[in-house]
């Protein structure tokens, strides 16, 4: 076993066999923490988001939180009744892009599939950096360091997600439930201090009475921060992308963990609204609003504070596990339908979809350091993706019912078409509000990843169609009247004498050929060559420009013209170096060679052949 290897298998695990993928499932228990912590790590900034945007018009702004959330609460019911249906509509999972491309059309699939990719990794991105961020607030002498740990943070994601589903509901179920705990407990100890302690209570928080306005209230101020709110929906989809992870029933136990979800996010998101709200705090510079809201809860109580705090940090760190599911499931659907490279459909020794958890950690880590660890940089980004995938995934539903008129096809139809239609009036909403402080960028993002769709699935159409058996009716006829091996050589050592012997085992007719850049060394290769291989001819190429691969390919070339049904094998002397850093000492003609030779397109009627005669240095 190599070192690498050996280092794979420690921080990864030994490889599972297929026949062990019906074991690698989750209970519901497990699926809550492993698919649910994006969305339940919202409540952490959501409530802040929406006062980052009414602080600028003063109090009587500030106190439109309630009803901000309150319809945010509404929204959020409304999507997760709506994918309730999809779960069970379509079990094998896929979500939003396996909606649409069976009920509307390709081009809107990828548009559903690609808003849902810049998602995914818009939510590691975010999440990261806002555990960062909680980090920092409660130790600031690391806000210095807040990209290099967001980066080390998402290593240790795609580290602990390329071990296996199984593994990773092992490690992210206890710190999720932990959350839960540490909040509500919160939100009780809160809601008891103001109305039966409140002697206890400091009041030291920025007052409601004394925030002074900046601008006016308007219409788009309160709808750009109902939009900013809505970030409390991204992750909901996150279950119905996830369906084939859950233990049989896939489905039922899908739905009951969706409507668990639902529950608990519009519970606590209204809580701590509301706690905000009673405590009349508003965002300070250097600390969030959830830190904020700690301190006035548990003053006296310092181990309770670094509790949540810890808690908080560990959810939002955590929320990233949701794109880590399902963004390499929903990438291997594109990959088997062909709009994305095929190994993003390979599962890895694990079982799992590594090519995709290495993408995405490699894709949210560059959004880290282009954004530079700011949270608030990067939510204007956030829920654009999340609220085109639910717009199109409602409509397609709407669509299915009418095709299929099922049992209850016109409720069904009728609850789609409610989600679908306000979900999309959301959609307008937050893409005009938050256009000019980022959206535009992810709807660029959005477009550049449909094109490469598109391109990707053209090569893999091209590709079949040149392949393809059907319908052949010109079949080439390689008839080999004559067979030339070509040996390229720089001088006479051992890994040419193996050449040599493999050459005489497969044709009669040889020739090596150099490229004389050295008259010196060139005549020295001569002695050396009639030395040892006299019966074979040597042919010396000129290279007044110093090219080595050109002199050779045009006399390769050359060879075709003499006469048709000639086949030529280039035999490509090569020795291994033992360690991967010595290749760098060496000039690799071998591979330029190899590369000029393999992409040049042979004439008709004659074949050339490449072929690697490898020599394996000792350390």
């Amino acid at each position: 076993m190599t070192k690498w290897s050996a280092a794979k298998r420690f921080f990864i695990g030994n490889p599972l066999p297929t026949e062990h993928l019906a074991y690698e499932r989750l209970s519901k228990i497990q699926a809550l923490a492993v698919l649910s912590s994006d969305a339940l790590s919202s409540t952490a900034y959501a409530t802040e988001e929406i006062l980052l945007v009414l602080v600028v018009a003063g109090s009587s702004a500030i106190n439109l939180s309630i009803p901000i959330a309150i319809a945010i609460a509404a929204l959020l019911a409304i999507v997760a009744a709506s994918y309730y249906q999809t779960v069970h509509a379509y079990p094998q999972g896929g979500g939003a892009y396996r909606v649409v491309k069976d009920n509307l059309s390709d081009n809107l699939s990828l548009l559903a599939g690609s808003s849902l990719l810049v998602d995914y990794i818009l939510t590691v991105a975010v999440s990261i950096s806002a555990g960062v961020a909680a980090i920092t607030s409660a130790f600031p002498l690391f806000t210095p360091y807040r990209v290099a740990l967001g980066v080390i943070l998402i290593t240790f994601m795609t580290v602990v997600n390329l071990r296996g589903v199984r593994d990773t509901g092992k490690v992210f179920a206890l710190p999720t439930y932990l959350f839960l705990i540490s909040m509500f407990v919160m939100v009780i100890v809160g809601l008891v201090r103001y109305f039966f302690l409140p002697q206890t209570i400091s009041w030291i928080a920025v007052s409601v009475g004394t925030t002074e306005s900046v601008q006016g209230l308007t219409t788009f101020l309160i709808l750009r921060a109902f939009a900013s709110g809505c970030t409390a929906l991204t992750g909901i989809e996150a279950i119905s992308d996830g369906v084939p992870v859950f233990k049989p029933p896939e489905a039922d136990n899908a739905g009951k963990t969706l409507l668990a979800m639902a529950t608990i996010l519009i519970t606590l998101f209204l809580s701590i609204t509301i706690l905000v709200h009673l405590y009349r705090l508003t965002p300070v510079e250097g600390e969030t609003l959830v830190s904020h809201l700690a301190h006035e809860v548990f003053r006296g109580a310092p181990w309770m504070y670094y509790t949540v705090q810890v808690m908080t940090a560990l959810i939002l760190l955590l929320a990233a596990n949701t794109s880590f599911s399902d963004f390499p499931r929903l990438s291997s659907f594109m990959a088997i339908d062909g709009f994305m490279p095929r190994q993003m459909a390979q599962l890895g020794d694990r079982l799992v979809f590594a090519n995709g958890i290495i993408t995405l950690g490699v894709l949210a880590s560059l959004f880290i350091i282009i954004f530079g660890g700011s949270t608030h940089a990067l939510i204007p980004l956030y829920a654009v993706g999340v609220f085109i995938s639910f717009t199109l995934s409602q409509t397609g539903m709407v669509k299915r019912w009418l095709r299929l008129r099922s049992p209850n096809w016109r409720h069904h139809a009728t609850f789609n078409a409610v989600g679908a239609f306000t979900t999309g009036i959301v959609l307008l909403v937050v893409i005009t509000t938050k256009f000019i402080h980022g959206a535009w960028l992810v709807l660029v993002l959005i477009g550049i990843m449909i094109y490469a769709f598109k391109s990707v699935h053209r090569h893999y159409e091209t590709l079949a169609a040149q392949l393809r058996l059907t319908h052949w009716k010109h079949p080439e006829r390689l008839e080999m009247k004559h067979h030339k091996v070509v040996l390229p050589i720089s001088g006479v050592h051992r890994g040419t004498i193996k050449a040599v012997k493999y050459a005489r085992i497969i044709a009669d007719d040889i020739v090596a050929v150099t490229v004389d850049l050295d008259p010196e060394r060139t005549k020295k290769l001569q002695y050396q060559w009639a030395q040892w291989h006299n019966d074979i001819p040597l042919v010396i190429l000129p290279s007044p420009y110093r090219s080595v691969v050109e002199p050779i390919v045009r006399y390769i070339n050359n060879l075709f013209s003499e006469e048709e049904g000639v086949w030529i094998t280039v035999l490509m002397p090569e020795f291994i170096p033992a360690r991967w850093w010595h290749h760098l000492l060496h000039n690799q003609t071998a591979f330029l060679l190899r590369s000029a030779l393999l992409y040049r397109k042979h004439p008709a009627n004659r074949l050339r052949v490449v072929t690697d005669i490898p020599y394996w240095l000792r350390r």
